[in-house]
């Protein structure tokens, strides 16, 4: 038994219970977040150790072996991104004290946010592609509720497009899934990279295996299935615009990289070739996009998108080290981004917008605040000795070593690009004065509590940026892990079904 695989999944279930029980009482319901999010942590952290001791962490519900039942499994792949999972959930369930109104907490805050983190963990950690497509729909019921919370106009029109978008992709998906059992007959993972291998390959795996890209690729808003993601992201309350950030995108990358490399390994020269274009054009339309922007979260929301095709990039060479930048990447801007979104937050309580022509005065007024800003948005554009410049680095070296020159040439000139879209906001949002027609008087407020709630997660993940950049070496050592499992599908294999391959 293994316990610590269920335990990410069947924490978030009970506290979402738990304080939807609670929904009479908001301080109740915060309390009950907060304590569920740090347990979701511990637990998380568990599973890490387990997986870095045993390589490979199975669970067989029912103790029904594969593949005749539902089986939880984490390499450390899987391990990597529950952990962030972890501490994504802490910080936004931190940060909601503060940022979270009343009536968002009447109507379902807290019960929704734990049901989308058990759909992200769920997804992470099942071994059933019908399961994963399960999940899927989970995380997709609770981010539609999540963001038409207070109902305005822009949240409705970016939840049509993002529900829609979403529905085209799970279709697609749940296409492939018909198809690929038909093919097959099974639905464990495991065993479909078994039978798949020994089966005559044929023109219809390739089908499916772009099926599957595309259905992933809309979730993970890759190129050119991305649009919803701008016209969304930036609608919601600020804390649902960090955890959407941090990982709803991050899911479908981590499918990608499942499927890629345990089920479709056939016809690498194919579908990686595919998805290097894919990376590139994810990369350079996402940061041209940001950088005709002037509005703070539709900037961030829409940088999103070109380092999704940084990840992709790692995938799609293949190597060992791409594969272990590719994980790096995912580590470094999991935490950068969700902490942009929430410095965006707190500069929206002080000065009530996020038009970046109405703000300024930051740097003046709020020293502190500036810093912690600067840090992670030149980590996002990649300067050392910041996690994004490893991070970039890392795959930057792997593409000069596939000799992919258009791709690593892309890679440089999108770390460019988004140099300029920070120091775009340095400069609107913390460097210049204030403009006259903008209400002054809450940017010079005395520190509150409820500010200090707001500052506490933005610190620690600034600390955590500033720890991956010093101390990559440790870093690296597990993305290098990860990557090997990912290239070496057989010990996955294994571990599943208790056979070699």
């Amino acid at each position: 038994m293994s316990p610590e695989v269920a335990l990410p999944i069947i924490i978030p279930l009970m506290t979402g219970t738990l304080t939807l029980l609670a929904w009479r009482s908001n301080i109740l319901q915060k309390i009950l977040s907060v304590v569920g999010s740090i347990a979701l942590l511990i637990s998380s952290i568990w599973l890490l150790t387990s997986v870095k001791e045993q390589g490979h962490v199975v669970l067989y519900m029912g103790n029904w072996v594969a593949p005749y039942g539902i089986t939880l499994v984490a390499d450390m792949l899987s391990a990597i991104m529950v952990f962030l999972t972890g501490m994504t959930a802490v910080a936004i369930a931190v940060y909601s004290l503060a940022s979270a109104s009343a009536s968002h907490e009447r109507f379902g805050y807290y019960p929704l946010m734990h049901l989308l983190l058990a759909g992200v963990a769920g997804s992470f950690l099942t071994g059933d592609i019908f399961n994963l497509y399960v999940w899927f729909e989970v995380m997709l019921i609770a981010s539609f509720a999540l963001l038409i919370l207070g109902g305005e106009r822009a949240q409705m029109e970016g939840a049509v497009k993002y529900v829609t978008m979403n529905l085209l992709s799970s279709a697609i998906f749940l296409s492939a899934i018909g198809l690929l059992y038909g093919l097959v007959g099974t639905l464990n993972m495991a065993d479909i990279a078994v039978k798949l291998s020994e089966a005559e390959h044929t023109g219809l795996v390739d089908v499916i295996a772009v099926m599957f890209m595309v259905a992933f690729g809309i979730k993970a808003a890759a190129f050119p299935l991305f649009f919803w993601l701008p016209a969304s992201y930036h609608t919601g309350p600020v804390a649902v615009s960090a955890l959407f950030a941090g990982l709803l995108t991050k899911v479908g990358v981590y499918a990608l990289f499942r499927v890629f490399s345990l089920i479709f390994n056939q016809s690498i020269e194919f579908t990686h070739q595919l998805l290097i274009w894919i990376a590139v054009f994810t990369m350079v339309t996402g940061v041209l996009g940001a950088a005709a922007q002037f509005e703070f979260r539709r900037i961030l929301s829409i940088h999103i998108i070109s380092q999704i095709g940084y990840i992709l990039l790692g995938l799609a060479l293949f190597t060992p080290l791409a594969l272990a930048g590719g994980v790096f990447f995912i580590i470094h801007i999991i935490i950068v981004k969700t902490n942009l979104f929430l410095i965006s937050g707190i500069t929206h309580r002080l000065l009530g917008t996020y038009e970046l022509k109405k703000l300024g005065g930051i740097y003046k007024s709020r020293p502190f605040l500036s810093i912690l800003f600067l840090v992670s948005a030149l980590s996002l554009a990649g300067l050392p000795p910041l996690s994004g410049f490893f991070a970039k680095f890392i795959l930057i070296r792997a593409g000069i070593e596939a000799e992919a020159w258009v791709a690593t040439g892309a890679a440089l000139f999108v770390g460019m690009l988004t140099l300029y879209s920070m120091i775009k906001i340095w400069s609107e949002v913390f460097w210049k004065s204030l403009p006259d027609e903008t209400d002054s008087s809450a940017i010079n407020q005395q520190m509150t509590p409820s500010l200090a709630i707001l500052y506490l997660p933005v610190i620690i993940l600034t600390v955590l940026t500033l720890l991956i950049g010093l101390m990559a070496q440790p870093i690296y050592m597990i993305s290098e892990f990860a990557a090997e499992q990912l290239l070496n599908p057989s010990g996955y294999i294994e571990a599943v079904l208790g056979v070699k391959p």
